[in-house]
């Protein structure tokens, strides 16, 4: 997606139709696709009875269940939940507090200086103050970071943390913020003109338990070759619709480092940021587990450095499946104070048991369906496709009228990249993703990038 520099005031959408508590919204939803799932086996009994012959009924039910029943319920549950996701209006578009942006760096002199350019371009009507901590860079960050402050006229502050680590760095940022909210920003990110206004918007509009607002991160590199083309569909669809349902139930699992606003006071009772490798996981959940919520808010948009090769999506995305199994061993699912958050948190658990099922089972079970061989993947495991293209096209339609619209974005056209990201990328990501739970499981050595 292209990043924009025109600021945007775009008029706050009517809620025509008749207002659904979340507690409705959770349980109707629940209903839809338990009912999905229980058609699904249903539907899917003569499959799961000639798999018991090759494999025994245990066995087969594992692997089904892995690629289709829970699938399947969860692409349910998702759609109806979008299906019913309403976002509520902001009470002031243009508020005026101060805020600080913190942005952690490590050698990055060749991103630095657009990443504030971008910051100088915010239509936001209260200060802005920015602390760059520089982590350890052998390069010429803090010198292109001073010319940027001298050339865009920023309000902008340089420290240095001689620990390595990106939760060292801004822990150091941390102890320097006086403002009563804080904004993390990866040193690659580009922001768009209107993101850190609709960012506080969005927390100004929300009760006063909300410690926490994700900001919309999309792909800036897309055009690099075909393998960024496929991911900018992840961040456009995948990513963005997990985002929409948990900020609807009020848990957004994940207020990236990447872009998001907290309430400075929030992150100072949990102690700053955790000595994790997904330390923007683990925050948010002890964030969560305080009895806080955290929003999404889909208009604060910003534009990431997807990576552009296997090696680093491999690393990318291994360290946040190491993040996701950190959170599980710190705060459990059951440690969470409300409902909603114990469900969202709690199907983490579920995932690595799905990665593997598709790893060991969907992969071979394709591999043999070339050869003629439909014992586990075959006519039935079509069953699923039609919810996973009605959730993408909710949310592609959702994200097009609601977000790019507004905003003057434009959807390129990567007809090549969907394709691609509908029919393979799992294929890739379940893989990756065992492999980060390895990673984590016998410890190896951490890496930021």
């Amino acid at each position: 997606m292209q990043p924009n520099l025109n600021p945007m005031n775009p008029q706050p959408r009517k809620n025509k139709r008749r207002y659904l508590s979340v507690k409705k919204k959770f349980w109707a939803s629940h209903l839809f696709a338990f009912s999905w799932m229980a058609l699904s086996i249903y539907i899917t009994l003569p499959w799961l009875s000639d798999l018991s012959h090759i494999l025994s009924f245990p066995v087969a039910f594992i692997i089904i269940a892995g690629i289709a029943y829970i699938p399947g319920y969860m692409n349910a549950f998702l759609v109806a939940s979008l299906s019913l996701d309403r976002q509520q209006p902001f009470v002031d578009e243009f508020p005026r507090d101060s805020i600080t942006l913190l942005i952690a760096a490590h050698n990055e002199e060749s991103s630095i200086k657009e990443t504030l350019s971008y910051v100088k371009e915010q239509d936001y009507n209260g200060r802005i103050n920015v602390i760059l901590i520089n982590n350890c860079s052998t390069d010429q960050t803090v010198k292109r970071a001073l010319e940027a402050k001298e050339e865009f006229g920023l309000n902008l502050a340089i420290l240095h943390e001689d620990k390595p680590g990106k939760f060292h760095a801004l822990n150091r940022g941390l102890k320097e913020v006086t403002t009563d909210y804080l904004i993390t920003l990866d040193a690659d990110t580009l922001l768009h003109p209107s993101a850190i206004r609709y960012l506080v918007a969005r927390m100004k509009s929300s009760p006063s338990d909300v410690c926490a607002v994700a900001g919309s991160v999309l792909v800036k590199n897309s055009r690099d070759n075909l393998w960024t083309k496929i991911q900018e569909w992840d961040y456009f669809l995948g990513i963005a619709s997990i985002k929409r349902l948990q900020g609807l139930y009020q848990g957004t699992l994940v207020a990236q480092g990447a872009y998001s606003l907290y309430k400075t006071e929030s992150i100072q009772k949990v102690n700053g940021w955790p000595d994790a490798i997904g330390e923007d996981i683990v925050l948010t959940w002890r964030l969560l587990e305080k009895g806080w919520k955290v929003y999404f808010e889909p208009l604060a948009v910003a534009f990431t450095e997807a990576p552009n090769t296997l090696k680093h999506f491999i690393r990318q995305r291994s360290r946040w499946a190491r993040g996701m199994i950190e959170g599980l061993a710190q705060i459990k699912p059951w440690q969470q104070p409300q409902i909603y958050t114990k469900y969202l948190t709690g199907m983490n658990f579920v995932m690595p048991y799905l990665d593997l099922t598709y790893t060991l089972g969907w992969i071979p079970g394709l591999i043999l369906a070339l050869f003629g061989y439909y014992w586990i993947v075959g006519a039935m495991t079509l069953f699923v496709l039609p919810l996973t293209f009605l959730s993408f096209g909710l949310l592609y339609l959702f994200q097009t009228k609601f977000v790019f619209k507004p905003l003057k974005l434009k959807v390129r056209k990567n007809l090549t990249g969907f394709l691609l990201f509908i029919l393979f990328y799992q294929m890739i990501m379940s893989p990756v993703s065992v492999y980060g739970y390895i990673q984590e499981l016998f410890k190896f050595k951490r890496r930021w990038k």
